[in-house]
């Protein structure tokens, strides 16, 4: 298996490409294939003590770096030469299974959608990350920041895919799909909301996918849902409260349990199941976001990942591409297009 990795995105690149492809090569057995500044790279290796690429580990250079404040709509023609470009060009061209970057979303789903191309019938692609459950299970969230607005027949085929993608990754045999809204009740939300619900219970009712009708936002992290469709502002201020709430509570913990001797000897006691809680709640350790509906896997890690987290995102890549998750969707597009059955309640 090969793994092409963007070397140049994200703010601690390309130390942090680099380390994590020597980790994944070696503890994964995969191959990786480092794109970007061939000097930069190799000095990196060179100030941890590597004078040579270890097996499993190469290097395509690629002189351009596609830059955060780049239009994303315009990087696949001004900036051809850069890391990003040219590893998805490897990978649409066959030469590598999965992609991994951290740099800019935006170019990474713009230009991944231009070279790559996303499965015939899917309308957009989305971002489906897991998030960890109390149940000790996670849940695909689909879609968390790819698309801003979305008409009730995108969020239907997130239901499909995140569905899917649940079934694969999760071994859910019938995944719980639920949509955000602010309540539960069928009459919540807007125009997008009520009328993607009516699209989810139609779809339910002819045994298209398994639809637990709306969730809040509460109760997601506690494992109200296998799948919970969005669209892309509200699955992303979701997934960011989320966020800044695990690291509010992890300090909050913290600072607890160092306040005096008694509580720093409770600490003790409760570290193993603190570290495990740190784990669950580390978006290092879960690695990055499969784009879904493109033709082969695509991973964003997050953009400030470190060496653990680019590992953990090369990994994420590695089981995509076991797993068959881009053919399968494409193989089973039938069942994530809109049937025309539908077609009255969605408009289309």
């Amino acid at each position: 298996m090969r793994i092409v990795v963007d070397a140049m995105g994200g703010d601690l690149a390309p130390d942090a490409a680099a380390l994590g492809a020597l980790d994944a090569a070696e503890k994964l057995g995969v191959q990786v294939v480092l794109v970007g500044r061939g000097e930069q790279i190799l000095a990196c290796l060179k100030r941890h003590g590597i004078e040579t690429l270890p097996q499993g580990v190469e290097i395509a250079h690629a002189e351009d770096v596609v830059d955060m404040h780049d239009d994303p709509a315009s990087v696949v023609k001004t900036r051809k030469e850069s890391s990003m470009v040219v590893g998805l060009r490897m990978l649409a061209d066959g030469q590598g299974d999965a992609f991994v970057s951290a740099g800019s979303t935006g170019a990474l789903l713009s230009a991944a959608t231009l070279i790559v191309k996303r499965v015939r019938g899917i309308r957009r692609a989305a971002m489906g990350p897991l998030i960890p459950t109390k149940t000790g299970g996670r849940t695909v969230l689909i879609d968390c920041g790819a698309n801003a607005e979305c008409t009730p027949e995108f969020l239907l085929q997130f239901a499909f895919m995140g569905s899917y993608y649940a079934q694969k990754t999760l071994a859910v045999e019938r995944p719980r799909v639920a949509l955000l809204n602010i309540g539960a009740e069928d009459t919540k939300g807007g125009a997008l909301q009520k009328q993607t619900y009516a699209l989810l219970q139609k779809a339910n009712d002819a045994g298209y996918i398994n639809f637990a009708g709306n969730i809040e936002a509460r109760d997601v992290p506690l494992g109200g849902a296998d799948v919970v469709v969005a669209d892309g502002f509200s699955g992303n201020v979701l997934l960011k409260g989320i966020e800044g709430t695990a690291l509010f509570m992890a300090s909050l913990v913290k600072k607890i349990f160092m306040r005096n001797f008694f509580t720093k000897l409770a600490g003790l006691v409760c570290k193993q199941g603190i570290a495990k809680l740190k784990g669950m709640l580390d978006y290092r350790e879960t690695g990055g976001t499969l784009l879904l509906g493109i033709t082969k896997p695509v991973v964003k890690a997050h953009g400030s990942s470190d060496r653990l987290a680019m590992f953990h995102s090369i990994r994420q890549a590695a089981e995509a591409v076991e797993a068959g998750v881009a053919q399968d969707l494409a193989q089973n597009i039938d069942k994530m297009t809109v049937p025309k059955e539908l077609d009255h309640v969605s408009g289309t």
